[in-house]
């Protein structure tokens, strides 16, 4: 056996997070969602998360790092969709399906008070702060995502489809909270697919 081989492989090993710390990024992640960043203090996700103020700052070491953590943690949602889908559906063509049925169920069961990047970005002007740094790059990997499934799937112009998803999914988010997920998700799914087929190759 190569121990060596061994040895790296278990020091290599990606250590899991602290209890506090997975504890503190659920009490944000709910509570940034449903209530808004500025509108939730420190001291609020202390409690939800039953730590002390210095655990947060040993962990984050202030509100905004934690921003990040949150946003890292819904990118990190959205990337494992994204990875499941492709597990278990090999066929590119039914891959664009279970994306844009994927979307819907999110709009339906989970993010039922809007898109958090953009309700994120609402409340951090400053395009060149840590946060909308993080928002654009989690929507830039969302884009080219969609149109490598669409590249995939044969699709004519993959970066327009791409485009009009993403347009699509903003608008169906935003929606589905003002006007209700049950309205809008199928709406979201059947103009999707419409414009899928719109450029299937003739």
């Amino acid at each position: 056996m190569d121990t060596t081989t061994r040895t790296t492989t278990t020091a290599d090993a990606p250590k899991r997070p602290s209890a506090a710390r997975t504890r503190l990024i659920d009490s944000a992640t709910r509570l940034f969602y449903e209530e808004g960043i500025h509108a939730v203090g420190v001291d609020r996700i202390i409690d939800e998360a039953a730590v002390t103020r210095a655990t947060l700052y040993k962990q984050f070491g202030g509100k905004e790092n934690l921003v990040l953590a949150y946003l890292r943690n819904e990118d990190g949602m959205l990337r494992a969709m994204f990875a499941d889908a492709g597990a278990e559906v090999t066929d590119p063509a039914q891959l664009v399906d279970a994306v844009i049925e994927g979307i819907a169920t999110d709009i339906r069961l989970r993010h039922t008070r809007g898109c958090p990047f953009i309700n994120a970005a609402a409340e951090y002007p400053d395009a060149e702060g840590a946060v909308r740094r993080l928002i654009d790059e989690h929507r830039e990997w969302f884009r080219s995502t969609l149109q490598a499934v669409a590249e995939q799937a044969g699709l004519d112009e993959p970066a327009d489809v791409a485009a009009s998803l993403v347009l699509l999914r903003d608008a169906a988010l935003v929606g589905g909270y003002l006007d209700g997920e049950d309205r809008v998700a199928p709406a979201f799914a059947r103009t999707a697919r419409s414009v899928v087929d719109a450029h299937r190759p003739r």
